[in-house]
């Protein structure tokens, strides 16, 4: 499991780096690295690493196409993953606007989640849309179809907000002052797969508070985060075995564009 997990990075590494070279030429391409510390890996509602993990990610876009890969990295024996990738993303997403009418966004693609690791669930594909509107509170919607282990349909709707400058950290540091939150719902496939609960529900409302300022070229944004459980069926059934209490953690990430 160890080399499979090994030889997915390297292969999403090689591909980056392929993608830079056969593009670096081109115009309109953009090239972009992040790196992630949390003290939880929460994801849709479920604690699925509760203690700390490193997210690295790395993404080459062209015209509105954007190809990535992401992963997760248990830092700690919380799982008894401690140095290895308990998952793997690999991401195609295009976005764009719809002539005519600039404040609507969408964004289309697929998602296949590789896990590694013995007991981290199984590999899966998804299929999503989304939707967003360039106005106060940039409400969003976001469907991802399960077209392969779960079968089923998870649904996202968020708002946000950023505060440009909000604060100073230092001299020539501004801060911004990021708000958001989103809620998720699942349908009955998607929650019995993933939660044991055999019924559409809303699963989880999460906020988050992110503070973004740039030092010499990079992003960085400490970020606190809380998650809520919306049914008390899925409270009951947390096929983890962790509690299902509302959960806070914080992190800070790095991003970096070339």
């Amino acid at each position: 499991m160890r080399n499979k997990s090994k030889c997915l990075i390297a292969t999403a590494a090689i591909a980056v780096s392929i993608g830079v070279s056969a593009l670096k030429a081109a115009d309109n391409v953009t090239v972009a690295a992040t790196a992630d510390f949390f003290g939880k890996y929460v994801w849709r509602g479920q604690n699925l690493v509760d203690d700390w993990v490193l997210q690295p990610g790395a993404g080459i876009g062209y015209k509105g196409l954007t190809a990535s890969a992401w992963g997760n990295l248990d830092l700690t024996g919380e799982n008894g993953n401690r140095g290895d990738f308990s998952e793997v993303d690999l991401t195609l997403n295009y976005s764009g606007q719809f002539s005519g009418l600039d404040i609507l966004s969408y964004s289309a693609g697929l998602i296949y989640y590789d896990f590694p690791v013995p007991h981290a669930g199984d590999d899966t594909t998804e299929l999503y849309w989304g939707l967003s509107l360039d106005v106060p509170a940039s409400p969003s919607v976001t469907v991802y179809r399960d077209v392969d282990e779960a079968d089923g349909t998870y649904v996202s709707l968020g708002i946000s907000h950023s505060f440009a400058d909000a604060f100073e950290l230092g001299p020539g540091i501004p801060v911004s002052l990021d708000l958001g939150a989103s809620l998720g719902w699942g349908s009955a496939s998607y929650n019995k797969f993933y939660w044991g609960v055999n019924s559409d529900k809303l699963n989880e409302l999460v906020l988050s508070v992110g503070l973004p300022f740039e030092i010499a070229g990079f992003t960085i944004t400490p970020s606190v985060n809380y998650v809520t459980l919306m049914s008390d069926a899925v409270r009951r059934t947390d096929v983890y075995g962790r509690n299902s209490d509302d959960m806070w953690y914080a992190g800070i990430g790095f991003a970096k564009e070339f």
